[in-house]
């Protein structure tokens, strides 16, 4: 028996099971097709950029290890891309930062920032067929080297980075008109204090009022969607957080944009799958970074945890596949950044197609008739079921890699093309 007829040997063993709680795998998986990632292209060269060889710098953000093979031009991450999303089955999107622009010879500022910078990504993205989400790039510039960007007491600072924020607006709503898919375009900022403030509300009233001004035109949502992201703390930042997550989500709620929930960022005890339902009460969408602490916001390659399979489980029984956008938010340089991509993405598919294969009408059933025996049994029962097999057919079925046989294929990029890049 070849090997894929072991596999779509396995899949129909698999889809009897499943038949047998309600579950029709077909169904699954073609659910599954239709949800994109957002990949993070800062996972390809260490959140450095095109706008200097110096790369990432200060406002609380570290990028560890320095293993071989960092794309240093938007070709080789274009590239690197490019040999990633052939491994990873779907189609999906890739997320931007300001700092990937090409500006070429010319020395361009944040807050001068134009869409024609981005051409070459947004013309990759069509020949690729994805869709293209976008971030304003708050750090590693010297206007942020105080610890401040949009909440900073120096009006000429602060009056930088809303120039930078409207700016990346516009650049987001290009990127949607021309590829047809709405561009969430995220704010981030690292503001905050290293030890204990007298003045809480300052920052946070600094802070409203910037954003008041970053998003007083009314953009299209066909082609925008605009979020902001919380975060407990950060490296200088440890006492103190303007953008807190109860500042962003009464703001978020207030003006109707995306609350972006980034699994890193809360408490190391708290998870955000406990959230989702509640932030969805009161918001339209919202927006996921998915990512890995490991103690603290380490960005740890994500990898099919506990956590994130209740995160996939909470998105799927709450019906909000079409209400929250998934996007990867890590970078380890310790490791082959390819293999980190790839790792990621098809974790965070196989915790969305464990979600799709449980039969949540018998489980809501169960639960609304008190029978929560019958609930926890039937929770147990579904963590043995061969949902491997349902994983490997779905790769065989959109013609990438079937286990970890893509190492082998990064194994040999990596000789190929990244050994040779100094």
């Amino acid at each position: 028996m070849s090997y894929s007829k072991g596999i779509e040997k396995a899949y129909e063993l698999a889809k009897e099971c499943y038949a047998e709680i309600g579950v029709d795998t077909d169904t699954a998986i073609q659910q599954l097709t239709k949800i994109a990632i957002s990949l993070h292209c800062w996972q390809g060269d260490d959140v450095g950029g095109f706008e200097s060889n110096n790369g990432l710098s200060s406002s609380g953000l570290i990028a560890t290890g320095n293993y071989p093979g960092r794309a240093r031009t938007a070709d080789e991450l274009r590239m690197d891309l490019e040999k990633t999303l052939s491994l990873i089955p779907g189609r999906h999107r890739l997320n931007l930062h300001a700092i990937y622009a090409e500006t070429g010879d010319e020395r361009v500022d944040r807050n001068e920032l134009e869409a024609k910078y981005f051409s070459g990504w947004i013309d990759w993205a069509k020949a690729m067929g994805l869709g293209l989400d976008f971030n304003g790039t708050f750090f590693s510039h010297p206007k942020a080297d105080s610890g401040f960007t949009l909440a900073s007491p120096d009006e000429g600072i602060r009056r930088f980075w809303i120039e930078h924020g409207i700016a990346c607006r516009k650049i987001g709503e290009h990127m949607g008109r021309q590829l047809q898919s709405p561009c969430v375009t995220n704010v981030w900022i690292p503001d905050g204090y290293k030890d204990t403030p007298v003045n809480r509300s300052g920052p946070r009233e600094r802070l409203e009022k910037s954003l008041d001004e970053i998003f007083a035109e009314k953009i299209d949502r066909r082609y925008l969607l605009d979020s902001v992201e919380s975060k407990l703390f950060g490296v200088g930042s440890e006492s103190y957080v303007v953008g807190s997550h109860e500042f962003y989500m009464g703001y978020a709620i207030e003006n109707k944009i995306l609350l972006c929930l980034d699994t890193g960022h809360f408490h190391p005890t708290e998870v955000i799958s406990d959230k989702i339902s509640s932030v969805l009460m009161f918001l339209d969408e919202i927006l996921l970074h998915v990512s890995r602490g490991v103690r603290w916001d380490s960005d740890h390659v994500v990898i099919l945890s506990d956590e994130l399979l209740a995160i996939a489980k909470e998105i799927v029984r709450g019906d909000y596949l079409e209400r929250v956008h998934i996007g990867l938010d890590y970078f380890d340089a310790s490791i082959n950044r390819v293999a980190a991509w790839i790792i990621g993405a098809r974790c965070m598919l196989k915790a969305l197609l464990s979600a799709l294969l449980e039969p949540i009408d018998k489980l809501r059933q169960m639960e609304a008739a008190g029978d929560l025996t019958s609930r926890l049994a039937m929770l147990e029962e579904l963590k043995t079921l061969p949902f491997g097999s349902v994983w490997d057919y779905y790769c065989l079925k959109t013609d990438v890699p079937i286990g970890h046989a893509w190492l082998q294929t990064v194994k040999d990029y990596e000789a190929e093309v990244l050994s040779k890049r100094i």
